[in-house]
């Protein structure tokens, strides 16, 4: 039977769902997948679904998916792919498509060749010899950590003297999150520098719960670290970003913000957190991690091929 491919909609995001969470049963062991997560991608104000996303269809069941997607505004292109096996041929349609589309997306940036990444489990369902033959290549591994909580241990930390720890209450808070971010980001691989406006639609910031986003600093430095956290995630509470200036490194802000949030999930009944790390991080974010009982849930690769 052949594959059908055409571009996905808004009304196959629960088709989406499962499909995704299919992969992660055989990549991850259990679904991880929710639907609001796969609404708000296809709601990406860079993606126009009829040209930057794709559904393979075998008979009537959907069996591979891809997104694409364009921060940089220049040679710098995203995407996202997944098929179930058994159905590579499905999988090599939709990365194909995907890369025409990246080197038009590039073209349309004014830049001469695209640089295309792509994050796919270290143990994935697509076979990726099918990806060195196309000319990818993997350039960073993340890990996806996990820790456990307890309501009884898991508790509000006393704050030092001479630091400072307050909840996101407003715009001005917000916006000083998101230069916060912008500044202690600025040096990490694959860094794409955002607009405030910009920001907002990444952390999917009509949803957020801002009661999890907190501010560190100290009285020398003044605001100089942030967390976002979110518990709209079924399969565990989730950290999304925690940064800290480099100034105020080695001074136990991300410690703080880290017991604090896993005091907030505990309190909330949450009995996992998770984050994810790149494990060549230089600031020392792994070791912090691991010291505060975070270990390895899964890893994934980021894979790049560069096309002209």
């Amino acid at each position: 039977m052949p594959y059908v491919l055409r571009a996905a909609g808004l009304t196959d995001a629960a088709a989406i769902t499962e499909l995704l969470n299919a992969v992660d049963r055989i990549e991850i062991g259990r679904p991880e997948t929710d639907l609001h997560t796969v609404e708000a991608d296809l709601k990406r104000p860079d993606v126009a679904l009829e040209r930057d996303s794709w559904l393979a269809f075998h008979g009537d069941r959907p069996v591979a998916h891809g997104l694409l997607w364009d921060e940089s505004g220049g040679e710098r292109i995203d995407i996202d792919h997944y098929v179930l096996p058994g159905h590579q041929r499905a999988g090599v349609l939709v990365l194909a498509a995907m890369e025409a589309r990246a080197r038009e997306k590039a073209r349309e940036n004014g830049a001469a060749r695209a640089v295309v990444h792509l994050h796919l489990n270290a143990e994935p369902a697509f076979e990726t010899d099918v990806m060195r033959q196309r000319g990818w290549y993997v350039v960073r591994r993340y890990h996806v950590l996990e820790r456990l909580l307890d309501a009884g241990e898991d508790l509000v930390p006393d704050v030092p003297a001479g630091v400072r720890l307050r909840s996101c209450a407003g715009e001005a808070d917000r916006a000083r999150v998101h230069a916060l971010y912008q500044s202690s980001f600025d040096r990490h691989f694959d860094f794409q520098p955002r607009t405030y406006d910009q920001w907002l639609q990444d952390v999917d910031a009509d949803a957020l719960d801002w009661s999890l986003v907190w501010i560190a600093g100290t009285e020398e430095l003044g605001d100089a670290g942030f967390l976002i956290a979110r518990d709209d995630r079924e399969a565990m509470g989730w950290i999304r970003s925690i940064g800290v200036l480099r100034d105020a490194r080695a001074r136990g802000l991300g410690g703080l913000l880290l017991r604090h949030a896993f005091a907030a999930f505990a309190a909330r009944g949450r009995a996992t957190v998770g984050l994810g790390v790149d494990t060549a991080n230089a600031t020392g974010a792994p070791a912090l991690y691991a010291r505060h009982g975070l270990t390895v849930h899964y890893a994934v690769d980021t894979w790049e091929t560069v096309l002209k």
